[in-house]
């Protein structure tokens, strides 16, 4: 099979290390690619914002199929004008990816379906949303861009002075541009997050393995909230009863929902949730892999993960067997520039990479870097995706920030407490 696979990231470079593996590949090509993606595959240069590059790319290679990572892609069309031309596609149409790039419409979906999620309020004007935020509103709250931020347009407010603030800074400063030109102010609630995924056709649901993300900065999940800093799977707060759950009464209601609004979802179906006393409620949704929990799922996998995807963009999901995964636990540590997720300098070049001992344990994906004179530099806020394999979490993290020790750069951070315990705020009963 010929491939193209879109993106340049750490969930693109973790997708294309497997896709590499598969007995069914002929070619693979990462458009645009990173300097890691460049050693399972042909990279080439082709921005994700380009879409109509894209497309002419897939037809001149007569792509077999076509993995589409991020989202933005997705939101601008981009499986439909592949689809017109007969490509197989992995990943949603347009009118399903809104799940993901419009907030206020998944959450109306959710609302109309019941599927349990924070209640909440949407605004687009300035006033009525400081009315509401000096009058009846409830702290602590949570202020949210509607539209596609990069997981950072989420902002945890105690008060009515810091809420207004967030608020104006989306309406009026634009901080987040056309994303936060609707936002949504949402309830607070307390309990371990989760991620949860699977892949679907739009009949077939098969869910995989459970994972954790932690989106905050610092440790002890305080600081802002970023693209992810580092993930662990299994998650050890998702036993059998609560995947159960999360099946029942969040994935299929959420993929019918989505069926009887004639907008069926073809790809992976991701939802980012909180475990409360009360059960999973949903925070939002994502219509691709998470990115870094995309690294610890790839790592556990140990099925071929291209006649799966195929079979999602053909709707033959139903002819496939679920897949195998590795029961060891899995760690990814990301090592971030200083000042991220604000501004951060890029071009600090990176020193002992060559010096980590990778194989089937230990993978170090890279998520933003690039070559300058033939020299590994940084080129983004997320650097790089330490993943370690080992028989239990704390096997795997040692063997993670083992790797991490010896690679560094100028103004090189990362959360030292991936896979640590931490104190949740209320006990959930799994």
């Amino acid at each position: 099979m010929r491939i193209l696979l879109i993106g340049s990231g750490g969930r693109e470079s973790a997708l294309a290390w497997k896709i590499s593996q598969s007995p069914l590949l002929e070619k693979l090509v990462i458009a645009p690619g990173n300097p890691g993606t460049a050693a399972y595959g042909e990279n080439a240069a082709v921005q994700v914002t380009d879409v109509e590059g894209l497309v002419s790319l897939a037809v001149e290679m007569k792509a077999d199929l076509v993995v589409v990572g991020p989202e933005n892609p997705l939101v601008e069309g981009i499986a439909d004008d592949l689809v017109s031309r007969g490509i197989p596609v992995f990943g949603p149409r347009a009118d399903a990816a809104e799940l993901e790039g419009s907030k206020a419409w998944c959450k109306d979906l959710l609302e109309r379906h019941r599927v349990p999620t924070p209640a909440c309020r949407v605004f687009s004007d300035l006033n009525p949303a400081i009315s509401y935020l000096e009058g009846g509103a409830r702290y602590p709250l949570v202020v949210k861009a509607s539209g596609l931020a990069a997981g950072k347009g989420v902002i945890i407010c105690q008060d009515a002075l810091s809420a207004t603030g967030a608020v104006r800074e989306m309406l009026d400063e634009k901080a987040f541009g056309e994303a936060g030109s609707t936002l949504l102010v949402e309830e607070f609630i307390i309990g371990p997050e989760a991620s949860a995924f699977a892949l679907t056709d739009g009949r077939t649901l098969m869910p995989l393995e459970t994972c954790q993300d932690h989106k905050a900065l610092e440790e002890g999940n305080n600081g802002p909230n970023t693209g992810g800093m580092g993930a662990i799977s299994p998650n050890p707060k998702v036993g059998e009863r609560m995947r159960d759950t999360i099946e029942r009464e969040v994935l299929l209601p959420t993929l019918h929902g989505m069926n009887h609004e004639a907008r069926p979802f073809q790809g992976v179906l991701f939802a980012g949730l909180i475990l409360t006393v009360a059960g999973p409620k949903v925070l939002e949704y994502n219509v691709r892999f998470g990115d870094p929990e995309c690294q610890v799922l790839m790592m556990r996998l140990k099925s071929d993960l291209v006649p799966l995807m195929l079979a999602v963009a053909t709707g033959k999901l139903d002819e496939c067997e679920g897949p195998e995964w590795d029961s060891r636990c899995c760690v990814t540590v990301i090592l971030a520039s200083e000042g991220y997720p604000g501004k951060y300098p890029t071009g600090m070049p990176i020193h002992g990479l060559g010096d980590v001992a990778s194989g089937e344990d230990l993978q170090v994906f890279h998520c933003g870097t690039a070559l300058e004179e033939g020299h590994l530099v940084t080129a983004g806020g997320r650097v790089l995706a330490v993943t370690a394999m080992g028989e239990s979490v704390s096997d795997a993290r040692e063997r993670a920030y083992a790797a991490v020790d010896v690679i560094d750069y100028e103004g090189k951070i990362f959360r030292k407490d991936i896979g640590e315990p931490v104190e949740e705020a209320a006990e959930v009963v799994l």
